[in-house]
This record gives C-alpha cells, sequence and structure tokens, in this order.
C-alpha cells in the first residue's frame, strides 16, 4: 500500500462554456476499472443527446490502468488532455467525463483541447482533489492511572485516535502515519515505562489534515 496518494474526495460537476458550447465536467473517485466503466456509460446515457462525452480514467498503486476516449471529437484532442491534467496534478482512482454540447463554433484542434483540458480542471475542482495518507492502527491498553498522562502528551502532538474504550482499563486506539508506527509505540512504551499493552491493528487511509 501506498504511504500516500492523491485522489477526489466525492463525485462532483461543474460546467463551462467556451465559444458557445457548453462543456460538463465530471470527477469521481473509483476503486476499479469496472466502476470507471461503469460511470462513463452512465453519463452517456443521461447526455445521450450531447455532441461528445469524452472520459479517461487512472487507477492502481503505480498507475497500472490509464484509458482515454476522445468519443468521436478528433484524435488527441479530448480524452488525452484529460488524462494528462489527472496525471500532472497526481491523481489515482479517479474518473473524468467532459461532456459536450456543440455551440455552433469549430474550435480547432488548439482550442479543443484548451477546452477539455479547462474542463476536467472543472471536474477536479467540482470533486475536490484529496491527500489520503495510511495510518496504522496502535491499540495502547492501559491502566487508568496512565490515562491523564497520555491523553496530554496525545493532544499535545496532535496524535489521531480512532476510539478509546473505558472498561477495566482504558483501551485507546492511537492512528499514527504507517510509516512512524514502531518509533510511536517505541515511544508509548517509554512514555508508560513499560506498563501500556500494545497491539498493532490495520492500516486504514485518512484524509490528510482531517
Amino acid at each position: 500500500m501506498l504511504n500516500s496518494y492523491r485522489t477526489l474526495r466525492q463525485q462532483g460537476s461543474q460546467e463551462i462554456v467556451i465559444k458557445k458550447s457548453r462543456f460538463i465536467g465530471y470527477g469521481k473517485p473509483v476503486a476499479s476499472e469496472e466502476e470507471a466503466i461503469a460511470f462513463i456509460e452512465e453519463l452517456k446515457k443521461q447526455h445521450w443527446n450531447a455532441s461528445h462525452n469524452c472520459s479517461a480514467y487512472v487507477i492502481g498503486e503505480r498507475d497500472e490502468i490509464q484509458k482515454q476516449s476522445d468519443d468521436g471529437e478528433p484524435s488527441g484532442t479530448a480524452g488525452k488532455p484529460i488524462l494528462e491534467v489527472m496525471k500532472h496534478q497526481g491523481l489515482k482512482n479517479v474518473v473524468i467525463v467532459v461532456t459536450r454540447y456543440f455551440g455552433g463554433i469549430m474550435l480547432g484542434a488548439g482550442g479543443l483541447i484548451r477546452a477539455y483540458t479547462d474542463g476536467a480542471v472543472a471536474a477536479i475542482e467540482a470533486a475536490e482533489a484529496i491527500t489520503n495518507v495510511l495510518h496504522r492502527e496502535v491499540i495502547v491498553d492501559v491502566d487508568y492511572t496512565w490515562y491523564g498522562k497520555l491523553e496530554n502528551e496525545f493532544h499535545a502532538r496532535g496524535v489521531r485516535i480512532g476510539g478509546t474504550e473505558f472498561t477495566d482499563r482504558v483501551v485507546i486506539t492511537c492512528l499514527p502515519a504507517a510509516p512512524e508506527a514502531e518509533r510511536f509505540a517505541a515511544w508509548i512504551t517509554d512514555l508508560t515505562q513499560g506498563q501500556a499493552v500494545l497491539m498493532i491493528g490495520e492500516d486504514k487511509y485518512y484524509i490528510d489534515g482531517e
């Protein structure tokens, strides 16, 4: 798993008008190529009367799957510019569709490239680019006498907490960044003078800064 990657927060869309042509950019985070294709097909049905529904997607930790479609626009003027925007912004597991309703004015190859580039940027703005950071659960099981000190230290250091259970002891699920998990566990052991029982849990992605 990657320690971090950029993707989109949600599905979103935004429309721009260029020389009377309407360009509607749609962006969505996806987990698979099948999901990306389904989204493209859904929009093609929704905009069945549009001039073009051009698209691109990037999927995989190493961008293993990259596809693009000009959907009838001159070769290289639509799908490729959309894909290049995604790659330039470092987005993964994302599909973008730019729907065009022709307004009667020819844009030329250069104009089309700029228009579909702008449409892709509009889609990303609407869907909001985020960075997912891999965190590792470090489950800290301590006696109540340590809870106050740990709580203060966690607050001071801005430690992400996944949850706290209060039974006969206190069990705190901490979420340090995955590469820091071992160092974090050693720090807890030192802080509690070896009295904390530690368990390593799952790896999960969380949005950076939230």
